[in-house]
């Protein structure tokens, strides 16, 4: 069974989406000539392949779907008793960033907070906020973060009660723009039990 898994865990690594570096520093060194620079001159002529290499790094969860990143972590299930079951399992503070999708501008001082309700298993806690970064490096929008982490840990733990909170600053908002530095942006997923039952959201939403 385990060498099952690792087969798993090697054909998905060979069969992943690839970002392609080499377009990414061709781009990039366009992108320096546009703004009037010279991509030669020696404070900037690493830069392409140094904005390649960090795009690989924050980029990295756009070579894997939900699905995948399911995969990832769907054999670190613990059985549990019927009676550990009927009350919820947090992890708050967990602390991201991403890249919005819009202006490719930064997404920080962001903290997510995830519960579910578990049926009958659950997953180890450090692989929540494992899901919550690889659910992150993409562009993104704040409130597709969320939905991509519920639809990941419904389908890792088979929990249909699933709540994602978020908070972070835009650098789009903050930095240009209307350049409002103190604003910060909440959202809330909500599934299943988090859905219909107020104190259930309220306990989330007190984190």
């Amino acid at each position: 069974m385990r060498e099952e898994q690792d087969c798993k865990t090697c054909d998905c690594e060979n069969n992943r989406k690839k970002i392609d570096t080499e377009a990414i520093k061709m781009h990039i060194r366009g992108i320096l000539q546009a703004l009037g620079d010279d991509p030669d001159r020696e404070g900037v002529k690493e830069t392409p392949e140094r904005v390649a290499r960090m795009y690989e790094e924050v980029f990295e969860g756009m070579c894997y779907s939900n699905q995948e990143i399911a995969e990832m972590f769907r054999k670190n299930f613990v059985q549990r008793s019927a009676e550990d079951s009927r009350d919820l399992v947090l992890v708050k503070d967990i602390e991201i960033f991403s890249y919005c999708e819009h202006h490719m501008a930064l997404m920080y001082d962001m903290k997510v907070s995830v519960a579910y309700i578990p049926n009958g298993k659950v997953i180890g806690l450090s692989k929540i906020a494992r899901i919550a970064d690889m659910a992150a490096k993409r562009l993104q929008l704040q409130e597709r973060i969320g939905s991509d982490i519920a639809e990941i840990m419904a389908e890792v733990t088979g929990s249909d009660s699933i709540a994602v909170k978020i908070e972070g600053c835009h650098s789009c908002m903050t930095a240009r723009g209307i350049k409002k530095t103190a604003a910060k942006t909440l959202t809330t997923t909500f599934t299943g039990r988090f859905k219909t039952d107020a104190s259930l959201q309220m306990r989330v939403m007190m984190q």
